[in-house]
């Protein structure tokens, strides 16, 4: 089912340059600058009217016409009251899991005497308010509702406001699901609000219904929650274009084969669009996991959405001649999830470079970070994890420098600022700090 990418031989791409790397290896086709065109009159129309623009987008898009887009609490708490007990106790312990890891996150403010008489301190402020985006399209997902709250609460965010889409079948309102997470975390504030047009609403907000603007928004959704996000960032800030999920597993002959399969069908599950990759230097195992994806994949619930994420462009067996060569292809990789399902998994793990989220050893599927490991599973896509991490504590935090000299501080280092001020033809900077200088040096 998955084709075979092979990279033994002695092509470009076999060498181990990082460029041929990439271009060789399987990837989700994703156009967020063709979506962004989509979406950008949606998201100027938000900006100009507000809440009527994005109550047009819903009606438009998702079917159903919300007058009142916040979510009132009776129905948060008519949500929760109705949750199965066995989730409930589920998202608890997500919660209780992630808040043990999300706290150890957290920053202490840091005083550094350059010299005597003058100091720099970093602290690190939370940003005041924060839109979380929760998808609510192909699948349910609670668990994001956990993992886009904790760190932000962690971080201290005093306001917190989830958007997710309106459902027709739940009469205009988010999943109950969605909304009975929310109401476990203390989270009042929620809008029934998908797509482009709940990124642009928590961007600009509307005071004629109470909603104010946000400073940061997180979360994952589809390429069109992507595009608005590209279009109102510098407005506020976010966490990322986020894609279709990613799953790359570097194994070798000591993998089992059933698990390896099971993992690149969890994510296939997904998307169509998802991509599920297998690296391996062993010829014995991918074909037993050609034949155990076979298997599985007939027994499980959405077999069409996974076929097709399987049999896409984006998903692949990829053979290498070692696992020096199959670390080198997985780095240029940079997947959202790498399992390490190797002998000595963790000496293996240490020396990768680039990925989300690195899961160790044959016990530590990617299924156990997306709900209960304790680790945050929003995570960069896309080859970003070159450059970009997962959500966290920091996501909602900005380091803030006081700077404080003594008039004696300021005296000794004044002719390296004015000399630099100088040799960049600014001497409007240097006389700022000559004039609080003694008489003779305000020239």
């Amino acid at each position: 089912m998955l084709r075979r990418l092979d990279l033994t031989g002695h092509s470009p791409a076999a060498r181990g340059s990082s460029a041929e790397l990439r271009r060789a290896l399987p990837r989700a086709r994703v156009d967020v600058h063709a979506a962004s065109q989509t979406v950008a009159p949606i998201v100027a129309a938000v900006a100009e009217r507000g809440y009527p623009a994005v109550r047009e987008a819903t009606l438009r898009f998702d079917g159903v016409d919300v007058p009142e887009p916040r979510v009132a609490a009776s129905a948060l708490g008519v949500a929760l009251d109705a949750l199965d007990p066995g989730v409930r106790a589920a998202l608890e312990e997500s919660i209780r899991r992630a808040r043990v890891v999300h706290e150890a996150q957290r920053r202490s403010s840091v005083d550094v005497q350059v010299v005597p008489g003058g100091t720099v301190t970093e602290r690190w402020v939370p940003v005041a308010r924060v839109g979380l985006y929760v998808p609510g399209g192909i699948a349910v997902y609670p668990s994001s509702v956990v993992m886009n709250v904790v760190p932000a609460q962690v971080a201290g965010v005093e306001s917190i406001a989830v958007f997710s889409p309106a459902q027709k079948e739940f009469g205009g309102l988010p999943h109950p699901t969605i909304l009975a997470a929310c109401a476990l975390l203390g989270v009042d504030e929620v809008y029934a609000v998908g797509g482009a047009q709940a990124v642009a609403l928590a961007a600009y907000g509307d005071p004629n219904f109470g909603i104010e603007p946000v400073d940061v928004i997180t979360g994952p959704g589809n390429v069109y929650v992507a595009a608005a996000k590209r279009l109102v960032r510098g407005i506020v800030g976010i966490d990322a274009e986020a894609g279709p999920t990613e799953i790359a597993v570097l194994a070798d002959g000591t993998a089992d084969p059933a698990h390896v399969a099971a993992d690149l069908i969890s994510q296939a599950e997904h998307d169509p669009l998802a991509a599920s990759v297998l690296v391996t230097d062993s010829a014995v195992l991918a074909d037993a996991v050609d034949a155990e994806v076979e298997r599985q994949v007939a027994l499980t619930k959405h077999v069409e959405r996974v076929r097709a994420a399987l049999t896409g462009e984006q998903s692949a067996i990829v053979l290498t001649r070692d696992l020096e060569q199959g670390l080198a292809v997985v780095d240029a990789y940079a997947a959202e999830h790498l399992e390490i399902i190797t002998a000595e998994a963790r000496r293996v793990a240490e020396r990768v470079r680039n990925a989300g989220c690195v899961f160790v050893g044959p016990h530590a599927p990617v299924s156990l970070g997306d709900y209960c490991a304790g680790s945050n599973h929003v995570l960069p896509t896309g080859c970003t994890a070159r450059h970009a991490s997962g959500l966290s504590v920091q996501t909602f935090l900005k380091g803030v420098h006081l700077v404080e000299y003594d008039a004696q501080a300021l005296a000794d280092v004044a002719d390296h600022v004015i000399a630099l001020a100088e040799a960049e033809d600014l001497p409007a900077h240097g006389a700022a700090v000559a004039i609080r200088l003694s008489p003779t040096r305000q020239t």
